[in-house]
């Protein structure tokens, strides 16, 4: 081979060799962002200065210019009750005063007046086995207290109940109906009375007790009149003396 030819060849491979890595490094150029190769526009200096001008944060505050009203926030007057501050609110206020000159055929269970600690009806929960709706009224005149007959009438119960305690009934007929009354949680073996006997108005029933479920010495009493209740106060009021 010639030199010539071979110098020519020689030439020719590095032209191409260096039109290649000049083509390169157009490539690259075009694709990559400019700050990469170290070259930063003019746009993106300022697209720099203004994100680090946005990190500073300022104390945060409100101007409320003096010519603006304060603002009111108005709120509801409300207050939460438990479901037994309700009953006790709506049934607990009711006024139970009476009088009682213990004479006449329909008599007040005591010959004088005494407070009523508990109302016919719906009430609060006193206990965890009391009830919330209460089929009588409570007396209470004190442990030991003697308890009388309303009316004439017979001896159809006389029991130790679990929930009455010692515990009394006696049926009447009064006005062509068929009455009956009760007298709960009196002391153990207080009453004398037994089933069937007949019992004339203020007759000795038994003594005041805390038998049964109750919190507190009292007299329950209940009214019936032909197999339904009602209130005791109310029935009293209206017949006895």
């Amino acid at each position: 081979m010639r030199t010539g030819n071979v110098r020519h060849t020689i030439a020719s491979r590095l032209l191409s060799v260096a039109a290649l890595a000049s083509a390169g490094a157009l490539v690259v150029g075009m694709s990559l962002p400019a700050n990469v190769l170290g070259v930063q526009s003019a746009d993106a200096a300022v697209e720099e200065e203004f994100i680090a001008a946005s990190l500073v944060v300022e104390g945060q505050g409100l101007d409320v210019h003096e010519d603006h009203d304060a603002i009111t926030v108005a709120r509801d007057d409300f207050e939460v009750k438990s479901w037994a501050q309700v009953l006790r609110d709506k049934y607990g206020a009711r006024n139970y005063s009476y009088s009682s000159n213990g004479s006449g055929a329909i008599r007040w269970p005591f010959p004088y007046t005494v407070p009523i600690s508990s109302g016919y009806g719906l009430r609060a929960k006193d206990c965890g086995a009391c009830s919330t709706d209460h089929r009588g009224i409570d007396f209470v005149p004190g442990a030991g207290a003697p308890i009388f007959a309303v009316a004439d009438g017979v001896v159809v119960e006389r029991e130790d109940h679990w929930s009455f305690g010692h515990t009394v009934v006696l049926e009447h007929r009064i006005d062509g109906q068929t009455v009956r009354t009760r007298y709960a949680h009196m002391q153990f073996g207080s009453s004398p009375l037994s089933v069937g006997q007949s019992v004339p108005v203020g007759e000795f029933i038994g003594l005041v007790g805390s038998t049964g479920v109750t919190t507190a010495p009292h007299l329950h009493f209940e009214v019936t009149v032909n197999g339904a209740h009602v209130d005791p106060f109310v029935w009293l009021q209206t017949h006895a003396g």
